[in-house]
């Protein structure tokens, strides 16, 4: 099936110290929620997140692993997406086969966003919390970006089965030195983007159709894929630190071990041998 490469795009309004970056992911979304069967509701959110964890991503300057987590008590209780310096990313939701479409808040109820950012320089990875506020995942980024990054920050985000998207621009510091009405400008024009267009148009195109008077430099596209491989000896090691006994127990109970890997959606099956095998 084909749909849009899986891609995000810097890029810079020279004359007015305003950055941003564009995201479309097609294959790597599809694979991501392959099997899933998520309701319209939940895939949707889902694939705004992803768009909006690869827009924050690119930006990581060494190795690392950002990962952000929605929990809420709503329905779907879980959302998580994380991706890598590379631009390697996985998530999944936590969520009822049947969904009514809903604002964020009627989906997740009252909840947080954590941020855990791993670098390999770190001792320990960096956490930090904040409460779900806004209507949309939009307004809840904005909100966390606004006061993480202490710049004003806006996001439009999009998904559907085939494709997850998004759009980012952010003031630097100065912005409203070179141009008092800039920032303004740029987020009256960005807010006539359409759904079908950030899903559908690349981003040349549309920072044309948004920008037109605009001198905007565009960077070289980079690109994102969906990473999730089996990792057996992640669940070995699990199934070691619960120990031999309780693991001979649920093979006397069941005459297998089964792990499901819930955010790669990878089953794990280990018979007697294969459990004795391990405590060797």
């Amino acid at each position: 099936m084909s749909g849009p490469p899986d891609r995000v795009r810097s890029f810079l309004f020279e004359q007015l110290d305003i950055r941003g970056a564009w995201v479309q992911l097609g294959g790597a979304w599809r694979e991501m929620t392959a099997g899933r069967d998520y309701p319209e509701p939940a895939l949707e959110l889902l694939g705004q997140l992803a768009g909006v964890t690869t827009l924050i991503a690119a930006n990581l300057k060494q190795a690392g692993r950002l990962t952000f987590q929605l929990r809420g008590d709503g329905e779907v209780s879980l959302l998580v997406m994380d991706c890598d310096e590379q631009l390697r990313l996985r998530g999944m939701a936590r969520t009822p086969p049947h969904l009514s479409a809903g604002s964020l808040p009627a989906l997740l109820g009252d909840g947080a966003l954590t941020l855990t950012l791993d670098t390999a320089d770190m001792r320990q990875p960096y956490q930090s919390h904040v409460p779900l506020q806004g209507d949309t995942l939009a307004a809840v980024f904005e909100h966390y970006l606004a006061q993480s990054e202490q710049a004003p920050t806006r996001l439009w985000l999009a998904a559907n089965h085939e494709t997850a998207a998004g759009l980012f621009l952010q003031a630097l510091p100065g912005a409203a030195m070179r141009d008092a009405d800039g920032w303004n400008r740029v987020q009256i024009l960005a807010d006539t983007v359409r759904a079908d267009e950030l899903l559908g148009l690349g981003a040349i195109k549309l920072i044309e159709r948004l920008f037109p008077e605009e001198d905007v430099r565009v960077y070289d596209p980079r690109p994102v894929s969906y990473h999730c491989p089996y990792d057996p000896d992640k669940i070995y090691s699990m199934l070691r630190s619960v120990g031999r006994a309780e693991c001979e127990d649920i093979l006397a109970e069941q005459g297998e071990i089964r792990v499901h890997d819930d955010i790669c959606n990878h089953e794990y099956v280990l018979d007697a041998a294969a459990v004795a095998a391990l405590f060797e």
